[in-house]
């Protein structure tokens, strides 16, 4: 009898032992399943372990292991930085562009006297048309005042135009200077994210290996956001946390997380990006900070080359209306050289400016000034610039246009490689739903079968009970 009683409190408790297995691993399939469309969660499974003994003591749970792949997140983590950057000067152009009131895509330098074959309407390329067409047109009629009128309203138009145009584009370039604060910003709050997960895990490992899987998912999220600001690399530790690092200006690494502690706040200054203990100079070849900076340099030089077209076209301007150099006779402010000065001198009005220097009906002026949108200037002779006034301002539009053009390109193949490694990622460490299914099945049944084992015994212990008593 008491043979039996031992036999059967031993197949009871490996029922028992069994039913709490299959439970758990029911719990870890549901958690598994509840994550489906988490792009952070790695799949987790469970390790079963079988007892020793004769007899064996059943199946027992000795940790849950997860399918994260560290080769393939650092995959993921060297291209993020290349398409946020790209993205981020995509976005930024694209908003230069609208500033510029012209169609980027539709330009041509092949025309001497057009300005830009553009579709835009409220842009430069049109102002500066309609300026030197009204000297033509006040050339062929010199006496006409509403000619003259037209003359100071389409000189008005012009300069106010060059000034929203410069206007628009420091705007995008204040908001470059903010976007570029504030992914810094970003990025010393997921140094802190990381460090503090570090200490979490490594507390975790030393008194429970293997059970931190939740906490570097929150890591590696946490890596992946700091990787769309700065191009970082991590080495994993053997205390389960990782050291994130990037290449100083001098070609060493510079640790910015090592263990749970941040070593040292990333900072810019210009175009100058530090952090690290000694507050390194960082290389910054990608990431959302390097794409503010090309953008900024990008939208810079569009800037200089509006000014040296405004003061081209003042000085010139000026020579023509002005051949003697009178103080008050100057037709542009000729202190205002540049794209947001520019400015019709304040002396001149509609009533007292001249077509021509001689007596009425001489239209010299008007046809110098005409003549302007056909002469070819060069640096080399002193000039602003090279070219003629439209070949000038359509190289400046289309030199825009291309440079946007190619990052739309670039950020298409970017994504499509960063699209690929995150589903090759995914594949190997994702929630597969079929999988899953298989797993609660296969769970299901055996927690069922150890359940029936489970009241068979029961019902053993009661007969041997009912024996015992006589009853």
């Amino acid at each position: 009898m008491s043979s039996t009683l031992s036999s059967l409190f031993n197949t009871l408790g490996t029922s028992v032992q069994a039913l709490n297995a299959q439970s758990y691993a029911m719990n870890i399939t549901g958690k598994n399943v509840a994550n489906l469309d988490n792009p952070d969660y790695a799949d987790e499974s469970v390790q079963f372990a079988s007892g020793g003994g004769e007899t064996g003591d059943g199946v027992s749970i000795i940790g849950v292991s997860s399918a994260r792949s560290a080769l393939l997140d650092d995959q993921v983590v060297a291209q993020i930085p290349v398409a946020s950057s790209l993205t981020t000067q995509q976005q930024f152009l694209q908003t230069a562009q609208s500033g510029m009131g012209e169609d980027l895509t539709n330009t041509s330098a092949s025309s001497s006297t057009s300005t830009t074959t553009s579709t835009g309407t409220s842009g430069l390329s049109s102002a500066l048309e309609n300026f030197f067409n009204s000297f033509q047109s006040l050339a062929a009629a010199p006496t006409s005042t509403a000619q003259m009128q037209s003359v100071f309203q389409q000189a008005s138009t012009l300069t106010s135009t060059f000034q929203q145009t410069d206007s628009n584009l420091a705007q995008v370039q204040t908001e470059l200077a903010s976007q570029a604060q504030s992914s810094v910003s970003d990025a010393n709050q997921q140094l802190q994210t990381i460090a503090s997960l570090n200490g979490q895990i490594m507390a975790l490992n030393a008194s429970s290996p293997g059970s931190a899987a939740d906490l570097v998912d929150q890591r590696e999220a946490a890596v992946e956001q700091l990787a769309s600001d700065l191009p970082v690399t991590t080495t994993q530790e053997a205390n389960g946390s990782i050291q994130v690092s990037m290449t100083g200006t001098s070609g060493s690494p510079v640790i910015l997380v090592n263990g749970s502690a941040v070593t040292g706040p990333v900072a810019v200054s210009g175009t100058t990006v530090t952090g690290g203990a000694s507050a390194s100079a960082l290389q910054v070849s990608s990431g959302s900070i390097y794409g503010a900076f090309s953008a900024d340099g990008t939208i810079q030089t569009v800037r200089s080359s509006l000014d040296a077209l405004a003061d081209q076209i003042v000085t010139s301007v000026n020579a023509a209306y002005n051949p003697s150099g009178a103080p008050a006779g100057n037709f542009f402010n000729p202190s205002g050289t540049t794209a947001g000065t520019i400015a019709v001198s304040s002396s001149l009005t509609a009533s007292n400016l001249a077509a021509g220097t001689g007596a009425a009906g001489d239209n010299s002026v008007a046809l110098a000034i005409a003549g302007l949108a056909n002469q070819t200037f060069s640096t080399a002779g002193g000039d602003s610039i090279n070219g003629t006034i439209g070949q000038f301002y359509a190289g400046v539009v289309t030199g825009l246009g291309q440079t946007l053009s190619n990052v739309d390109n670039e950020v298409t193949n970017e994504n499509s490689l960063l699209n690929l490694v995150q589903t090759q990622r995914s594949n190997a460490s994702g929630v597969s739903m079929d999988t899953e299914m298989g797993n609660l099945m296969k769970y299901q049944n055996a927690y069922q079968a150890s359940a029936r084992v489970f009241s068979t015994v029961d019902d053993l212990f009661a007969t041997l009970v009912g024996l015992g008593t006589g009853s």
